[in-house]
């Protein structure tokens, strides 16, 4: 049976294509970006694998009054197996990040651009790649009429790119039923071109809002007011701090210490004369395990309470998104000797375990002691203008799941005996 699937899987291209034409083209962003959400492109996507004679899609929505359809659909579709005690999930996600500035991109984000073998828009690795790759596999199964020993569970959420609360954290509470402790997990959501990355960790997030009060004046009379964005970019500069004490290194991880990025700014006064009384930004702090996302938190309060010493402004700090690290799969689990094996089967390599700053939809099943691992064969280039992946990634990295269904556990080699 595994010799038919991955048979049929050679002769998917049209079908990768089609599939991600249908997906570029249907927006799907969270309100936190501007969208109104995945509905869209459920339907696109349920249509889609209707016609392609797929079983029918359970739908699992998050209620969410901030979208025209008041929720955000989340969907699986199961193909039995032979043991139907027992899954092996592939879970993507539907939304994606809007396109940025347009000017950097070549053609239009949200129309598909095919060249030989790459295909370009916004969102076609992110998490298209993940999503298509597990569809083709899914049709191969049926078209081929192959029963796998286990079975076989698509899972499409909404809502990983601003938080999950919508998504996996929704199923995980409302419907933990779904998932079994000897399911596999995987998540084909990051990686890299060499297929040899095997994400099994992943440091904690906080993401932290930073508002700098001053007082508003004209900007020949600074002594009139106090100056909220000089007094932000003290806090900036100052925030070297943090990695001195935060210093740990883990070669698991890529990079191996904990980071402290200060990224989105907002807006502060219109025009040029004058001074702000207020200025908005955000850090984005990626953190080992062996760390409290407490203290960082506190460790970026002292960093403000000098600032406001030095400048006499306050500041106040409101976490968007805080997740703390997550158990890290253990090299001996199911899912990661099945498909350490798939990929040295597929693609000739020797895969090893690697943890990432994270991130993804896998550390909520994490935390609910549900191993899991992230894989895929990709450039590794989302959220970039000219986003991009490749079919032949797409079709090999589906004959890596069929292998993972298809496998003999007894016949795996566990990473330490390599």
């Amino acid at each position: 049976m595994l010799n038919a699937v991955l048979s049929l899987l050679d002769h998917e291209r049209e079908t990768v294509i089609e599939l991600q034409r249908l997906l570029v083209a249907t927006l799907a962003m969270g309100p936190d970006n501007g969208g109104d959400g995945e509905r869209k492109k459920a339907d696109v996507l349920k249509t889609f694998l209707h016609k392609k004679g797929l079983p029918e899609v359970t739908e699992y929505n998050a209620p969410d009054p901030r979208v025209s359809c008041g929720h955000r659909p989340n969907m699986t579709l199961i193909i039995p197996g032979v043991d139907t005690s027992r899954t092996f999930w592939i879970m993507a996600h539907m939304d994606v990040v809007p396109a940025g500035d347009a000017s950097l991109w070549q053609t239009n984000p949200f129309e598909l651009v095919v060249e030989g073998d790459e295909l370009r828009g916004r969102g076609v690795e992110d998490n298209h790649h993940g999503l298509v790759t597990s569809v083709i596999l899914a049709k191969a199964l049926h078209e081929s009429n192959s029963v796998p020993p286990i079975n076989l569970g698509l899972l499409f959420v909404a809502d990983e790119e601003t938080g999950n609360a919508f998504g996996i954290t929704y199923l995980l509470k409302h419907h933990a039923e779904l998932f079994k402790p000897n399911d596999l997990f995987l998540v084909p959501d990051s990686g890299e071109p060499d297929s040899m990355q095997v994400e099994t960790a992943e440091k904690g997030l906080l993401w932290v809002k930073v508002t700098v009060n001053g007082k508003q004046c004209h900007a020949s009379r600074p002594h009139d007011g106090v100056n909220a964005l000089r007094a932000a970019a003290t806090f900036i500069t100052k925030m070297g701090k943090l990695e001195q004490q935060f210093p740990a290194s883990n070669p698991l991880f890529a990079p191996p210490q904990s980071t402290f990025e200060p990224t989105k700014k907002e807006a502060n006064v219109q025009n040029i004369n004058t001074i702000p009384g207020r200025d908005v930004f955000y850090i984005d702090c990626r953190v080992l395990p062996l760390y409290k996302l407490d203290d960082v938190m506190k460790a970026i309060r002292a960093i403000g309470d000098d600032v406001m010493k030095a400048h006499a402004v306050s500041i106040d700090y409101e976490i968007v998104q805080e997740s703390h690290a997550a158990p890290i799969t253990s090299e001996d689990s199911p899912i990661v000797v099945r498909l350490m094996q798939a990929i040295r089967d597929e693609y000739g390599v020797e895969p090893a375990p690697k943890g990432i700053g994270g991130g993804t939809v896998a550390a909520d099943l994490r935390h609910a002691g549900l191993p899991t691992v992230v894989w895929s064969t990709v450039y590794e280039n989302p959220h970039v203008p000219n986003e991009r992946t490749n079919i032949t990634f797409s079709l090999r990295d589906a004959k890596v799941m069929a292998r993972v269904l298809f496998t003999d556990e007894s016949r795996v080699i566990p990473h330490a005996a390599t």
